[in-house]
């Protein structure tokens, strides 16, 4: 009998390193999600979590994948799948880019400098936010991969003028313009808790600082957050306590134009993307103005409720403006499935935020590969079990149908 059981136990080898621990039991996004907003205070997983109003785009951006299914081929030879492409001129692994995320050490200490060093350890590349907590030069001294800067232009276009530089000098491959926050969207949750930019820890967040004391003991020992790129210009810096929506509409230049897209290019000197196109007329102009790239996306859901998700946004767009700029989804990604649906659908590529926030939030860099890995490795698992090759080669036969 004990020879039995013997040949059947087998202990787990105890794992001391508590991060680990906890990454071990996630199985996909939506668990990294609940791990981070265990581990993180209300108002900070909700600033990332949260949506525009009734967040029902933001829930859509992801439905939408659902709704699409893959056409499996079966008896193919796939011992050898490539997942690699092209994005703005630049070889990369994966049909993959990393979207830029506001104010992101408020998830962890390391911020963006985390989310660098894993995008550049498997070869992604990483977007830095004009709103990001880790300097141009900071972030650029730990990245391996690509670095893409994006841009939020002020009503100080030298103050812009000077970022764009910065980036360029530093090594930054590309400009990111967001084109989608003329003015700030209503993000309800945020108005409801009071939150404020960096977050104040005083007599209204006491309980739910005690109850994080972790993130509560990192962010008080930690250097004051502000937003680095602006880092000791009067008014703009973000070292004290702001609403971002106050901010946002203070500072960004809402006459921003088509007119303004030559002077960024000439500024700058890199390829030009614009993320937040959101209609077929807007990307045909792009495309016309010479644009490099362009992003559908709807900021996530955080602008305003109806905005349409860009998945299926992406036939139309493909059809009205073919091969002549290359086409990213940004929105909704949550597997390496999404990932290939979306190349099916003619996207070069797609950007996620979301799902390396919560990797961060719930395990610092640890976290963020977790996610990563989750996500390209389905990519490849996908390609194989639909019975295709090469990402390069999808086209719309692998998609069969739109379900209702």
């Amino acid at each position: 009998m004990f020879k039995t059981i013997r040949s059947v136990v087998r202990l787990r080898r105890f794992e001391f390193n508590g991060t680990k621990r906890r990454l071990a039991k996630v199985g996909s996004v939506d668990d990294l999600r609940l791990l981070a907003k265990r581990r993180l205070p209300g108002g900070v997983f909700d600033y990332f979590d949260g949506a525009a109003e009734d967040e029902l785009t933001k829930a859509e951006n992801s439905n939408a994948f659902s709704k699409i299914e893959l056409r499996p081929r079966v008896l193919v030879d796939v011992s050898k799948i490539d997942t690699s492409t092209t994005i703005m001129g630049q070889e990369v692994p994966f049909p993959i880019a990393l979207s830029p995320t506001g104010f992101t050490r408020i998830a962890h200490p390391q911020g963006e400098l985390a989310v660098a060093r894993v995008a550049g350890a498997v070869n992604l590349p990483y977007t830095l936010s004009t709103l990001g907590t880790r300097s141009i030069e900071e972030v650029a001294r730990v990245a391996t991969g690509p670095l893409w800067y994006q841009l939020y232009v002020w009503k100080d276009r030298g103050l812009s003028r000077e970022l764009v530089e910065r980036a360029r000098d530093n090594g930054y491959k590309a400009i990111m313009l967001t084109v989608d926050t003329p003015v700030f969207g209503r993000r309800e949750r945020d108005v409801r808790r009071g939150f404020t930019l960096p977050p104040k820890i005083g007599l209204e967040t006491f309980v739910d600082g005690v109850l994080h004391p972790k993130w509560t003991w990192d962010f008080v020992r930690s250097e004051p957050i502000t937003f680095s790129a602006v880092a000791g210009q009067k008014s703009v810096d973000g070292s004290t306590a702001v609403t971002l929506s106050d901010y946002v509409n203070s500072q960004f230049d809402p006459t921003l134009s088509w007119t303004d897209l030559e002077w960024i290019r000439e500024v700058s000197g890199l390829p030009l993307m614009l993320k937040g196109i959101q209609s077929v007329e807007d990307a045909k102009r792009a495309t016309e103005l010479g644009v490099d790239a362009i992003a559908l996306s709807n900021h996530g859901g955080r602008q305003y409720d109806g905005a349409p998700a860009p998945i299926a946004l992406l036939p139309r767009v493909v059809d009205a403006v073919g091969n002549s700029i290359e086409v990213l989804v940004d929105g909704g990604v949550r597997r390496g499935s999404d990932v290939v649906k979306a190349c099916a659908l003619g996207a070069r590529a797609v950007m996620f935020g979301r799902p390396y926030l919560y990797g961060l939030g719930a395990g610092g860099e640890m976290g963020v590969r977790w996610a990563l890995d989750h996500i390209t490795s389905g990519v490849t698992r996908t390609m194989g079990l639909i019975g295709e090759t090469s990402i390069r080669n999808l086209s719309t036969g692998v998609v069969t149908r739109v379900r209702d």
